[in-house]
């Protein structure tokens, strides 16, 4: 499979390195001489290519559309080719799910099962056996297979929505074959920013954690670790932000994983707390659909008899019988199945409107969907084959 076409960075055909690169904040090109005066500067013009419009301007010999006098924007795929609201970003991730279910839910689907699956493992392992730490112990048994599923979740589903931005349609075989060339890749740069993020909030409790597992009780003590503690979470925010463009920059510029982080930190300055929020916004968004997910599960457990409703809790959840720890596992499958691809679409749609608003990407997707107002000649150069979910 080619590479996509847009994806590459402004001012240089080949995967920039950082050093040669332009500021992300500098215009993508000069217009050429042959450019008409009027051209707005941003877009290639080189000599005898018609100079193509900026975002906001009419496409030569176009119509006007009805209504305010404002042009529409193209949209060849899951969302317009222009700066967009937190609306259309979200949007767009349903959409990117609605269109490409096949993919997404093959690939969302399977990863689910063997993460429930790990999960299942380990709670029938350790039940019991660690008392008040089982629930500790799960997390931290599940975290490597966890990390795993999320590195080959975010190459996955990050091709599929690049190629949804376009109107293209791609198989889970393609999708495999054009990520697994940096695979490892994306595996150290999660490493690295799992550290930079939670390792840092982490590190903040530590001494606090520490504290408490000497079995010194001292109330002073203790609160001024626990402030500690806290002070590091908006560090280990700001970090989170600051770095989580940098998984779409790796897999759809293919850079490395140095050049990625630089690529996150150019895109989201200035943007920081619109990002948070976004963020923020998906996340709370999959959790509640997890939980509406999970609460008929657990009334049928109640009605099996498998639990009951007295001691819920963190002790109690220790002690979940096989059936009820099943039962909830295909809840978690079915949440898994479909809060996965959401929050993967989300992360690359911020990545692309940060590139359309900073770099003006929007004409060059608009070209590499084929659109003839654009100059594009069609995906591969066959202008005869239409957009897939059209």
């Amino acid at each position: 499979m080619t590479d996509t076409p847009g994806w590459a960075s402004p001012g240089s055909s080949e995967p920039p390195r950082d050093g040669v690169r332009p500021p992300v904040d500098a215009p993508a090109a000069v217009p050429g001489p042959s450019a008409p005066p009027q051209a707005t500067p941003g877009w290639n013009a080189h000599p005898g290519e018609q100079a193509r419009p900026q975002w906001g301007q009419q496409p030569p010999g176009s119509r006007q559309p009805y209504g305010w006098g404002a042009p529409q924007s193209p949209k060849p795929g899951v969302i317009p080719l222009r700066p967009l609201g937190m609306g259309e970003l979200l949007d767009g991730a349903v959409s990117t799910v609605r269109r490409q279910w096949r993919t997404v839910l093959a690939l969302s689907l399977g990863m689910a099962v063997i993460a429930q699956g790990g999960t299942v493992v380990v709670d029938l392992l350790v039940k019991g056996k660690t008392g008040t730490a089982t629930q500790a112990l799960r997390l931290v048994a599940a975290l490597p297979l966890q990390l795993l599923l999320d590195v080959l979740a975010a190459a996955l589903l990050t091709i599929v929505v690049s190629r949804a931005v376009l109107g293209r349609s791609v198989t889970a075989g393609e999708a495999w074959r054009d990520a697994r060339p940096r695979l490892l890749q994306l595996l150290g740069l999660t490493l690295l920013t799992a550290l930079m993020g939670p390792g840092v909030a982490l590190l903040g409790f530590a001494p606090m954690f520490g504290y408490s597992a000497g079995g010194a009780d001292e109330p002073a003590t203790t609160a001024l670790l626990s402030l500690v503690g806290l002070l590091a979470l908006p560090v280990a925010a700001w970090l989170w932000i600051r770095y989580s463009l940098a998984a779409p920059a790796l897999m759809l510029e293919k850079q490395g994983v140095t050049a990625a982080l630089s690529r996150s930190r150019r895109l989201v300055r200035g943007s920081w707390w619109r990002i948070l929020g976004i963020t923020l916004v998906s996340k709370v968004l999959s959790i509640v659909v997890a939980v509406v997910i999970a609460v008929p599960f657990r009334f049928l457990g109640v009605l099996l008899g498998l639990d009951s409703f007295a001691g819920q809790g963190l002790t109690a959840a220790a002690h979940e019988g096989a059936g009820m720890v099943a039962l909830m596992a295909v809840a978690g499958i079915i949440a898994g199945t479909l809060t996965t691809p959401f929050m993967a679409a989300v992360g690359v749609l911020l990545y692309v409107d940060q590139r359309i608003r900073r770099e003006a990407l929007d004409i060059e997707l608009a070209r590499a969907a084929g659109l003839p107002e654009y100059g594009g000649t069609g995906w591969g150069g066959q202008a005869d084959q239409p957009p897939a979910g059209r």
